[in-house]
């Protein structure tokens, strides 16, 4: 399997499977982080079309300089934004959340309501940064890289927001004391 880079330099020689494996590998991740931002099925679906057809026009001098989830978050972040506000929808932390996966039973569906509530509760920005660090999978620095601001900065919001966690009741039983 080739990596992110070997593919972004076959698809910059005209290579259009290259590009269909880029499209492949991050299309799920693309399309989930589209849902958290526009809330609904069909409007993430156009984030997910907009943002490869961004991502074509990058080619045929594409050059990456991070890692390709951090150079696309921006783009989908930036879309999802635009999609919402053109159709005048804002998305809910409660449904994005429980598309993320299948509840395994009555106790993990009361859980999942419950830290969804207290994301919500959340400031937008320090809830972000929980769901780029513990939803996407991303590092303290690609999140710092695809928000563009300091390092320190992310680590004080993820900070804060993990305080706030700790600190509400309804979520003291999963942390140790």
């Amino acid at each position: 399997m080739e990596s992110d880079q070997e593919l972004i330099e076959l698809a910059n020689r005209g290579d259009s499977d290259a590009f269909e494996a880029l499209y492949h590998r991050y299309r799920d991740w693309v399309y989930r982080l589209a849902w958290r931002f526009t809330g609904n099925q069909s409007d993430a679906l156009d984030v997910l079309q907009e943002t490869f057809a961004y991502l074509l026009g990058k080619f045929p001098d594409f050059e990456l300089t991070a890692a390709m989830t951090t150079f696309l978050y921006p783009v989908v972040k930036h879309t999802s934004i635009a999609v919402r506000r053109k159709n005048q929808r804002f998305a809910s932390d409660d449904e994005a959340l429980s598309e993320l996966a299948a509840p395994a039973s009555q106790e993990t569906e009361r859980s999942r309501r419950e830290l969804a509530d207290v994301l919500a509760g959340l400031p937008e920005a320090q809830r972000e940064i929980m769901l780029m660090r513990f939803v996407d999978g991303m590092s303290l620095q690609e999140i710092a890289s695809a928000l563009e601001i300091p390092l320190g900065t992310v680590k004080s919001r993820l900070h804060h927001a993990l305080r706030a966690l700790r600190d509400d009741g309804r979520m003291r039983d999963y942390f140790l004391q």
